[in-house]
């Protein structure tokens, strides 16, 4: 039987990259899921590959009437909704404060905060009643930058610190009926988009060709495909495997917190020795 059989779950920003692999995975595990996005075509994509099983409301998700008009949309297609995860994110590609235009911070800050951060606290209002009648899960997509440096510049790492404080504060203010969770990706292959106020709404994090270097910067020496994240996911939504869990963070970053002074890792050589 499907881990997530029965289960209904809410993605934001899931009609591409990993939000699009987090849905595909949840419906392979047996659920249904409502996908919250803004790109009404992406939208109608998914619901041609996936049909029935998926739900779908194009919106902002910096909007708190747009984020309910998801939650009612899951709950008239599938009657209730058991799970919510906050995914929807723009990357600021890295641009240092010193290189950040004098005239353009303040936008830039509004924007980047209002998708990664104000977008995750207007999901929680919205979701709550659904998911106190569910006893349900609160799933946020954070990433290594919620905990180091240089995974982003200072308005991407910021908003990754405070969506760890958020995690931490709404596990408390919605224990006992809802357990509040993330996950910490590190490099992916996607298409994640920067901030228009900075010029980067069409650039994607693949033109960076962060594979290329990955040997020098990962200890596991490799970007790992969006669906390889999907299953830390569905872990935090199951009621079977992680029902004791609330307020933490499950790190998946391919061991960017574990990288020695001058190496990324003490173990190139054990492959060559017991092959």
């Amino acid at each position: 039987m499907a881990g997530l059989s029965g289960e209904v779950a809410l993605v934001t920003g899931g009609a591409s990259g990993l939000g699009r692999a987090i849905v595909s995975r949840f419906v392979e595990e047996g659920a249904r899921v409502a996908v919250f996005d803004r790109s009404a075509d992406r939208l109608s994509e998914l619901k041609r590959e996936f049909g029935d099983a998926v739900a779908t409301h194009a919106g902002d998700v910096r909007s708190l009437a747009d984020n309910k008009a998801a939650v009612a949309v899951a709950l008239k297609q599938f009657g209730k909704l058991d799970c919510a995860i906050g995914n929807a994110g723009i990357w600021d590609y890295n641009m240092t404060l010193d290189d950040t235009p004098e005239d353009r911070l303040g936008d830039a800050f509004d924007e980047l905060f209002g998708v990664n951060v104000k977008g995750y606290l207007l999901l929680a209002k919205a979701v709550l009643p659904a998911l106190v009648r569910s006893r349900g899960a609160l799933v946020y997509t954070v990433s290594n930058a919620g905990f180091d440096p240089a995974g982003g510049g200072p308005l991407y790492t910021a908003s990754k610190h405070a969506v760890v404080g958020l995690i931490r504060q709404l596990a408390f203010e919605f224990a006992p009926s809802v357990r509040v969770n993330g996950v910490a990706p590190g490099p992916i292959g996607t298409d994640l988009r920067g901030p228009a106020s900075l010029g980067l709404s069409e650039t994607s994090i693949g033109s960076v060709h962060i594979e290329d270097m990955a040997d020098k910067l990962f200890p596991l020496a490799r970007v790992p495909v969006p669906e390889e994240y999907a299953g830390s996911y569905v872990y935090y939504a199951s009621r079977r495997d992680s029902a004791p869990a609330t307020g933490g963070v499950l790190i998946c970053e391919t061991g960017i917190g574990v990288r020695g002074i001058g190496m990324v890792s003490a173990g190139a050589g054990l492959a060559g020795k017991y092959s």
